[in-house]
């Protein structure tokens, strides 16, 4: 009796047992993934955690299909540290290997339709549809779904095929498939009958007459003589022969045709890095090489370190020399970033100085990409010793990690919200350096309170910078008071006269400005003058937000769009407004202010390709843009030395959010986005408008008073009970009927607060109520620190199991978020 003990790629906490033969159990490793049948019919990818011998109790273990790998794609540690996010983050570890696997490698099963070979089947009994089916099958073996949609022309082909099964004239069958393909280049060489000299004279005689074919002989030879002086012949690629020769591929073809070329093919990687590497060594200033050696010395008793620098302080350059050192000892590393936007800026940065050991993980690659990276990494190659990403490249298959940096530590979007498993990757990542004994390196100039807290109860080590490199002044910030602008009339549309008047001035020196302005879209609302209607989302409870580009209001959690309306859908009038502002409508007034300058926004909206993010980067820092507007995404790290000024259009939008990190999160914001500005010798102005320029946080970012915030902060978390002192624990309940999740709700929080000796508040209507027409309500667990976290999560887990027990409330879906951001 020999077993395999699998993970499946499906939302369920359990592994399941699958036998295998005595040979299969000898060759099997853990880490290698499986084909496996599940349910009547479905074959799934299934991951080998354990093999054993222990027959399961409660089922017949089915046989697996087949093996899928010839060594492990997984690493054991990998495994564990799957195992750590389901149970700390209570979520199902089918969902984390759902989730860290790149899905080129997750096959999932597709169903091929045959005809039965030994039926007799009289066609004037079928219908049109179930005749086109057979007569396809006439003339091929079997069919794919995507064939018959196609043979169809309709959507919903599962009744014709029911049919014909019930009919007795189909097999339906499941098979898998691989679907990375390698990258396969043509190249193309001289045919060996013509290498000598007699040959190539044979070869011009051949092509006197073919003068096309002839200059493409011609410009073959000349190619292969440059790259000869280069060094050895390189091969010629199909492609470049094409271009250098300004012809066509039907004339290679041709010549191939006739056996003058040959072709060939050769594998390559998708992501290449060509350039050069520099030479020079990097020098870090005073201060840097002092913050370097305290890192250093702080990780001789501490694994895991916050460096406090200010915007500008030269942080990247400290992390450049600190992978140098973990470069020399053969080790990997890992540089956690929380924007795919900062990704593109700093990997040019990381590759001037270690040249192809940089590896690029996000998900704007594409799979075939993603599963380059991942084998790279698997086998220890040169080409990804260095591994740059966003949140997911922690599920990489490390072997021999050394050292972990986290940027800009203290961004939200390093925690995932949706889909499971809803993780905190700088957290994630201090676990898994603990499992490779690495070192972690966690880098912000406005740490989240939690690090800071950490660092300053000693449980971090913790470096501060507190001068911007090379001395250059920390930014000047100015307040305006937007009420009295307005009472002033001194407002051109959202820009006060202070900023148009700053703006003037920093195009007329041929310095570039950033405008801040935390929404897309050009308005949130549209408002009907007369009745007072406002367009909302039929399957969400928000209100439509209007992109004038498009001419449509879309939603921005559902999708849902429609045409602008050209009058009010309740009372017909034609008197519409629009109310609030976004990046959108920003640019259009700067459009009108500025006619003579080049204006670019940065938003999800602008951002959507590949090389979206790149190309509004790369001509920002040509100076191809003078004035770029943008949402969050410009608040990040990114690094342009001639931005002067920096404008934040609205600061109140961000403090008064239903959220106990509000007032943290605005002074994160703005600091950060006030940091882009004067960050080469000259010093740069901040301009923030806002309607109450005495806020605490508003004063706070204006004196750059990162202390008085924190400790402030701390203050009103002890009494109110939030974290660092207490954690969360958040279950969002999600139902479309509205009655029967109020009352699951209920039942689900006095069953809770009866049980748990700690806070339970709720069920709470959250500010958007229903999305996608699921109504929601929110349970909010608080634990303090004193209390075992992981007992805890026991008893919400089984009072979890007793309220799915409940017949009426099984329908009823809950979502767990443990340390809820």
């Amino acid at each position: 009796m020999h077993f395999v003990e699998v993970i499946l790629p499906l939302s369920l906490a359990k592994t399941f047992t699958y036998s295998v033969s005595e040979m299969e159990f000898h060759y099997i490793k853990k880490g290698m993934r499986v084909a496996v049948p599940f349910g009547k019919s479905k074959i799934y990818t299934a991951l080998v955690i354990e093999i054993h011998q222990n027959k399961p109790e409660l089922y017949e273990a089915k046989e697996i299909h087949q093996i899928l790998d010839e060594r492990p794609i997984v690493t054991e540690i990998q495994i564990r540290h799957w195992q750590w996010i389901a149970s700390y983050y209570m979520c199902a570890i089918g969902d984390v290997y759902r989730g860290a696997m790149p899905s080129a490698l997750l096959l999932e099963s597709e169903t091929l339709i045959s005809q039965k070979t030994d039926s007799f089947i009289d066609t004037s009994l079928l219908s049109d549809d179930e005749f086109l089916v057979y007569e396809a099958l006439q003339q091929q073996n079997s069919l794919k779904v995507q064939d018959i949609i196609a043979i169809l022309n309709k959507k919903n082909i599962f009744p014709v095929i029911q049919k014909l099964v019930d009919k007795n004239i189909l097999v339906l069958q499941e098979e898998i498939q691989e679907s990375y393909k390698p990258k396969l280049v043509r190249y193309v060489r001289l045919h060996p009958k013509y290498e000598s000299n007699q040959g190539l004279s044979q070869l011009l005689e051949t092509l006197k007459n073919a003068n096309k074919q002839k200059e493409i002989v011609m410009r073959y030879f000349q190619l292969c003589a440059t790259e000869k002086t280069q060094g050895e012949a390189k091969p010629i690629t199909v492609k470049k022969l094409i271009e250098e020769a300004n012809s066509s591929a039907a004339i290679v073809k041709a010549l191939i045709e006739k056996e003058i070329f040959e072709d060939y093919f050769l594998q390559e990687d998708r992501v290449n890095f060509n350039g050069k590497i520099r030479e020079d060594e990097l020098r870090l200033s005073a201060t840097q090489q002092t913050a370097f050696e305290e890192i250093k010395e702080s990780f001789t008793y501490k694994e895991v370190c916050l460096l406090h620098g200010v915007t500008s302080s030269g942080k990247t350059e400290i992390y450049i020399k600190l992978i140098e050192e973990y470069l020399a000892t053969g080790k990997q590393i890992l540089y956690l970033l929380p924007e795919i936007a900062l990704t593109t800026q700093l990997v040019g940065r990381l590759r001037a100085y270690f040249g192809n050991k940089v590896a690029v993980f996000h998900s704007k690659y594409n799979n075939n990409e993603r599963i380059e990276v991942w084998n790279q990494v698997l086998q220890k190659s040169e080409k990804a010793q260095v591994v740059i990403g966003a949140r997911s490249a922690l599920f990489l298959p490390f072997h021999d990690l050394g050292f972990i940096i986290v940027d800009e530590e203290h961004e939200q979007t390093f925690k995932q919200v949706d889909p499971a498993p809803r993780y905190h990757a700088r957290d994630a990542a201090i676990v898994l350096a603990h499992s490779h004994k690495a070192k972690v390196l966690l880098g912000s100039a406005t740490p989240s309170i939690e690090t800071y807290f950490n660092a300053k109860s000693d449980k971090f080590g913790l470096v501060e910078i507190s001068k911007r490199f090379g001395n250059v002044m920390m930014p000047n910030i100015e307040l305006v008071d937007l009420k009295d602008k307005y009472f002033r009339k001194k407002m051109t549309g959202h820009f006060s006269d202070v900023l148009v008047e700053e703006i003037t001035n920093a195009l007329s020196l041929g310095e570039q400005v950033i405008l801040f302005q935390n929404r897309r879209g050009y308005s949130p609302i549209i408002e009907c003058i007369t009745c007072g209607h406002v367009p909302h989302c039929q399957q969400c409870d928000v209100s439509l937000t209007y992109h004038k580009n498009k001419n449509q209001l879309r939603c921005h959690y559902c999708g849902y769009s429609m045409a602008k309306p050209t009058h009010c859908h309740e009372c017909s009038s034609v008197d519409l407004t629009t109310k609030g502002f976004g990046t959108e409508q920003i640019e259009q007034e700067l459009i009108s202010i500025f006619p003579n300058s080049k204006i670019g926004r940065m938003d999800q909206d602008t951002t959507r390709g590949k090389f979206g993010f790149e190309k509004i980067i790369d001509s920002f820092k040509n100076r191809e843009i003078d004035i770029l507007v943008g949402t969050q995404m410009l608040a990040k790290g990114l690094d342009f030395d001639n931005v002067s000024l920096v404008g934040i259009m609205n600061a109140d939008n961000m403090l008064f959010h239903p959220d106990f990190r509000a007032f943290e999160r605005s002074f994160q914001m703005m600091t950060q986005v006030a940091g882009r500005a004067g960050r080469s010798e000259k010093q740069g102005k901040v301009i923030i408008q806002t309607y109450n320029p005495n806020h605490n946080t508003i004063q706070q970012v204006t004196n750059n008073d990162y202390l008085g915030m924190y400790n402030e902060q701390l203050y009103d978390r002890q009494i109110y009970k939030y974290p660092p002192y207490f954690r969360i624990i958040k279950l969002t309940l999600k139902q479309r009927d509205f009655d029967k999740l109020k009352e699951g709700s209920m039942w689900l929080y006095q069953v809770m607060s009866q049980n748990l000796n700690m806070p339970v508040l709720g069920p709470e209507e959250p500010a958007i109520s229903r999305i996608r027409n699921e109504y929601i309500r929110t349970i909010i667990i608080k634990i303090p620190q004193n209390v075992s976290i992981g007992n805890t999560k026991k008893t919400i887990q089984k009072m979890l199991n007793s309220f799915e027990a409940v017949a009426q409330y099984r329908a009823i879906k809950v979502m767990l978020n443990v340390d809820f951001y």
